[in-house]
């Protein structure tokens, strides 16, 4: 019987590392994207030195081109996807920025809004376009949103990365109910303020608390609602 497939973007470091080895220990074959090769590669080779079904696909998602071939070879490779976690992302602002990477909205250059919105909302938008139609009944997208995202918590700074987000969890709403025929299940994450390199050593939560609502939606059978925004398995307002 052949394993079921997952696909995660970002899947070099951080939480898209921890969310490929997480799946991939529950009997996924997970084929793990990553637009740098040389962080991908290590990150594949050790979970492959513990023996699991892991595959690296160097794929950049702002390239239309890069996913296109990506869908073309699990199409003609695998036949299917089960599961996609859109988890590539970035934030280009900060505080310690003036000028076009300012974190201050009065500041931060509209090119540097829509290089995060490329990264962060488009890149999940080619991903699902390029994947779902391979997708069974019962099939799971993930999306990889964030608190700074929620509209009903909006606070001020970060606009490009905020907009990313908000963006993002509209993907999810739309496609959850284009999918919804088809018994494919599409949801947004907060995974909170994480230890990763991009939240920083002084962020509240480890990566293990940050992935467990990702994985939850991604396959736990009893996980069966969509489109919803989440964190700790509970929904929260968009």
């Amino acid at each position: 019987m052949q394993s079921k497939i997952a696909v995660v973007t970002g899947a070099n470091r951080g939480l898209g590392q921890a969310t490929a080895r997480a799946l991939a220990e529950q009997g996924y074959h997970v084929i793990a994207c990553a637009r740098d090769s040389e962080s991908g590669t290590r990150a594949v080779e050790s979970m492959q030195a513990d023996k699991l079904s892991v595959e690296l696909r160097v794929v950049d998602v702002t390239s239309a081109d890069q996913v296109r071939d990506l869908g073309r070879y699990i199409r003609e490779t695998y036949k299917r996807v089960d599961v996609l976690v859109n988890n590539a992302g970035l934030i280009l602002e900060t505080r310690q920025a003036g000028g076009e990477r300012s974190a201050n909205p009065l500041l931060v250059s509209p090119m540097t809004i829509m290089e995060t919105v490329n990264t962060n909302t488009l890149g999940a938008l080619r991903m699902i376009q390029a994947l779902a139609l391979l997708m069974p009944e019962g099939g799971r997208i993930v999306n990889v949103s964030s608190g700074m995202g929620q509209l009903s918590d909006m606070d001020g700074g970060w606009l490009g990365y905020r907009l990313s987000k908000t963006a993002l969890n509209s993907i999810t709403r739309v496609f959850a109910t284009e999918l919804a025929e088809r018994g494919i299940l599409v949801n947004s994450v907060c995974p909170g303020w994480v230890r990763t390199d991009l939240g920083g050593g002084d962020a509240s939560r480890s990566i293990e608390e940050g992935i467990d609502t990702i994985v939850w939606l991604a396959s736990d059978p009893e996980a069966t609602e969509s489109g919803g925004f989440w964190r700790d398995r509970a929904r929260i307002e968009w």
